[in-house]
């Protein structure tokens, strides 16, 4: 247990974890948006899964890095407004839409997989490009900080400003202040005028934004092919560690964070004379004691709350009485 123990405490572990957690937070960050405007997006599967795919194939045909960002953030955007077409235009239920969709990406970048490459594996035979890995020159310079924070793909630094980002954007300007009075109370924003439909459209093409930019971290930063399924349940990690951060930026940053640090202890123990499939259970394992914990402490809270309510009902009451009975005597 020994050099375990040191491989976890070393600055390598800390690599891995922001490493593992970038695909965790930019679909987080995408629930949180559409969930803010009143529509829940579970179809960060799917957003991922399809921009990962045109990412890689438009980067071997093209050879261009540029055309495979944007090939990639527009088939993300793309199956955000479809799911925004069939919920809003077509009153589709969101939940059986989103899981409708996320059934079709797997199914149709299977499909396609095979029609390019003739296997349903993955894309390992052709020639895919991969973002770039950035130095900073300072912080690299820094021990144990250095070792951590720099040499990352640049995927993973723009998950890291995309916290400040969604803050700026959520709190910060008039389409923020609009996604959040429409999640709110939708007949109290449309009364002021405000078009409900058209923001939560917005709200779902943003999200399928943030998805994208996690798809193409997967494809073109965490490894440089796509394969089948690649996502491996990430999508619905996303929206647990969204619930878990209260859909809030710091909130799902943090809880981000700890799924990357349960995902990469996972790896680090696949050495261990371990069966491979309880190592591969971990982290949905910890998702949802997380989210049990989570409700449990919801719930315990909205006790305490109803019970001040109560006893201040009380007070209320029993102060009213007293005056009663004063002024009577």
């Amino acid at each position: 247990m020994s050099p375990l123990l040191k491989s976890i405490f070393s600055t390598g572990f800390g690599f891995a974890i922001l490493r593992v957690m970038t695909p965790i937070l930019l679909p987080a960050l995408g629930v949180a948006i559409s969930e803010l405007a009143g529509s829940v997006n579970i179809a960060l599967e799917g957003i991922m899964l399809m921009s990962a795919f045109f990412g890689v194939i438009v980067s071997t045909f093209t050879g261009s890095i540029w055309l495979s960002l944007l090939a990639g953030i527009t088939a993300g955007v793309a199956t955000g407004g479809i799911l925004a077409y069939f919920h809003l235009k077509l009153k589709a239920d969101i939940i059986l839409a989103a899981i409708a969709l996320n059934m079709f990406a797997s199914g149709f970048t299977i499909f396609m997989l095979y029609l390019f490459t003739g296997d349903k594996g993955s894309t390992s035979s052709l020639k895919s490009l991969v973002f770039p890995e950035i130095q900073i020159p300072i912080l690299k310079s820094i021990p144990v900080l250095g070792p951590i924070f720099s040499g990352h793909n640049i995927m993973t630094y723009i998950a890291l400003l995309a916290v400040p980002f969604f803050y700026v954007l959520v709190f910060k300007t008039p389409l923020g202040l609009r996604i959040r009075a429409v999640g709110q109370n939708p007949n109290a924003a449309e009364s002021v005028g405000i078009n409900v439909n058209r923001i939560k459209v917005y709200a779902l093409l943003l999200s399928g934004l943030f998805g994208a930019f996690g798809g193409l971290y997967l494809s073109m930063g965490y490894v440089s092919w796509f394969s089948r399924d690649m996502t491996a349940g990430r999508g619905f990690i996303a929206i647990a560690a969204s619930t878990l951060g209260g859909n809030m930026p710091m909130g799902m940053f943090w809880s981000s964070l700890l799924f990357g640090f349960v995902n990469s202890f996972a790896i680090y123990i696949a050495s261990l004379d371990i069966p491979s499939e309880l190592i591969q259970m971990i982290p949905y394992l910890i998702t949802i004691i997380a989210l049990a914990l989570f409700a449990m402490r919801k719930q315990m809270k909205k006790k305490r709350v109803d019970e001040a309510h109560e006893l201040y009902s009380e007070d209320v009451i029993s102060s009213v009485v007293k005056d009663i009975s004063a002024a009577d005597e």
